[in-house]
């Protein structure tokens, strides 16, 4: 047998014979089992990412228009019991959240027998804290999936990759053909599923940065508004005191 009958034998055996055998639907198919479960495992990862992403990016959008929105009334001059009627009555997010919260603190002291104002303050700024906390938490829920596929993702697609070579090498010292039509096919499966795995971590990383940005710039905002509105009450209280004081 010449060389070209040798060569176009090595081909046929490793399923190279035509184009369409080495689209990457065929690698996948032809990969070990564990290669495959490497690839659907980060393909799956890939998808939840993306949910994820998508899923943020629309809820930020909307804090950001809730925020903006509860802004433009809040400074418009409004009475802030009248804004705390409306508010409280609904769902709240961003900064109306923060408000209801330190309104409330602040109406249960004034409506309450007997009130005093010892110590309202702090309870004021505490609640403030604890609503902040809450809506960064809301912000950040599942951030830690993206950084953690970010990291995982390239070296479970070398895993993959090192399981795929070892089983081609495998293939290569029961066949006794080290012709690269023999070696290549299972080279590339191998390759694939680092691919893959790249695939879902360079988004991931992208996205998590971005978005842990967004999320940093929005605490940022509702610890501003927090600064201001606890300094609106402070003299309210001292108003009161000194009013209950001068009575």
């Amino acid at each position: 047998m010449n060389p070209t009958d040798i060569a176009a034998t090595g081909l046929a055996a490793s399923g190279l014979a035509s184009g369409a055998e080495v689209s990457l639907l065929s690698m996948f198919w032809s990969a070990h089992l564990v290669v495959k479960l490497v690839m659907m495992g980060l393909l799956g990862a890939s998808v939840w990412c993306w949910a994820i992403i998508i899923n943020k990016v629309l809820l930020l959008r909307r804090t950001q228009r809730a925020m903006a929105q509860f802004e433009e009334v809040f400074w418009s001059g409004a009475s802030l019991d009248e804004l705390y009627g409306t508010l409280s009555s609904r769902p709240t997010t961003g900064m109306a959240t923060l408000f209801v919260a330190a309104m409330r603190e602040w109406r249960r002291t004034v409506q309450g027998a007997g009130s005093s104002f010892m110590g309202l303050q702090a309870r004021i700024e505490k609640v403030l804290d604890v609503s902040i906390a809450r809506e960064v938490e809301k912000l950040e829920s599942n951030l830690l999936v993206l950084a953690t596929v970010a990291s995982a993702s390239p070296f479970i697609g070398l895993f993959g990759t090192v399981w795929g070579i070892m089983s081609s090498f495998r293939s290569i010292a029961a066949s006794r053909n080290t012709s690269l039509a023999v070696v290549a096919p299972g080279i590339a499966e191998a390759l694939f599923a680092t691919a893959i795995g790249l695939f879902a971590a360079i988004p991931a990383l992208i996205a998590y940065n971005k978005l842990q940005g967004d999320v940093a710039k929005k605490q940022a905002q509702l610890e501003a508004f927090a600064d201001e509105f606890s300094s609106i009450l402070s003299r309210q209280i001292d108003q009161r005191a000194s009013h209950d004081q001068a009575a």
